[in-house]
């Protein structure tokens, strides 16, 4: 019985097929009525059919664009933080340059080939014995070169000089020693460090006059150090414990703990 009902169906679909075949091929346009009213029939599930692949299409389209606007979106803001970030380093220069500028008007420049640098790092005990500065070789700078401030004022020398930075040998700090003049006398000796603590006019001759508030300057016979730097007023006068010279406590106007820039003494210009 399943047999003989599998056949008539077999046999129902290939005359289906045929037929349609032939309403396809439409010889002679003989079955152009049938095709027409076979078209009005499915042209509502055409239309629907057309109109969910468009729909498709606009969807995967859109999601598409969904995604390309995410990452130039993510670019963009990418983009926007270098920026930022460029920005902030340029006008972080610029107040630099500015600043420099403004201690080089300062600073004997007519006198002096100077290299301006700024603090990088200070003595981490708190002694105030050495500052590092952000020039090194690479910009000409030595050991042995003094290190000034606004008007010429000394507050060390070189010690250490690396490729991009150096290190300072402050005035306070006791392995520095350099020749001075007391400008008012013309008397001769030596400054040196307290141990942090202040500066010491030393071996000044008894016979000398050294007096409260005469002004001590360098006197240029120090290796690189030129003459007439200022270092600081005499705050107090009394006899080394030889009682062979004199000494000096000197104060200089400077507050280290303060420093941002500093100027190196390169050269001295000759006219």
């Amino acid at each position: 019985m399943k047999k003989i009902f599998s056949r008539k169906l077999l046999k129902a679909l290939l005359v289906i097929a045929i037929f349609g075949l032939i309403v396809f091929l439409n010889p002679g346009n003989f079955f152009s009525p049938i095709r027409s009213l076979w078209s009005r029939a499915t042209y509502p599930l055409v239309k629907i059919s057309s109109g969910l692949a468009l729909q498709i299409s606009g969807a995967k389209n859109f999601a598409v664009s969904i995604g390309d606007l995410k990452n130039e979106n993510k670019e963009l803001i990418s983009e926007n933080q270098q920026l930022q970030a460029e920005n902030a380093r340029l006008r972080d220069v610029q107040q630099e340059n500015d600043f420099l500028r403004q201690q080089l008007n300062l600073v004997p420049r007519e006198k002096f080939d100077l290299e301006g640098a700024f603090v990088i790092a200070r003595d981490s005990q708190g002694l105030g014995n050495w500052l590092e500065i952000d020039k090194g070789s690479e910009a000409g700078i030595e050991e042995g070169m003094a290190v000034v401030v606004s008007k010429g004022i000394l507050i060390g020398k070189i010690q250490e000089v690396f490729a991009g930075r150096s290190r300072i040998i402050l005035l306070s700090n006791p392995q520095n020693t350099i020749s001075i003049i007391v400008s008012q006398s013309g008397a001769k000796g030596v400054i040196k460090g307290e141990y942090g603590l202040g500066i010491i006019a030393d071996s000044i001759l008894q016979t000398d006059s050294v007096v409260v508030g005469d002004e001590i300057v360098t006197a240029g016979i120090s290796g690189k150090i030129p003459r007439g730097l200022l270092v600081g007023t005499v705050q107090q006068v009394r006899s080394s414990s030889d009682h062979l010279f004199q000494q000096a406590v000197v104060s200089s106007p400077i507050d280290i703990s303060k420093i941002e820039a500093v100027f190196v003494v390169k050269s001295e210009k000759t006219n």
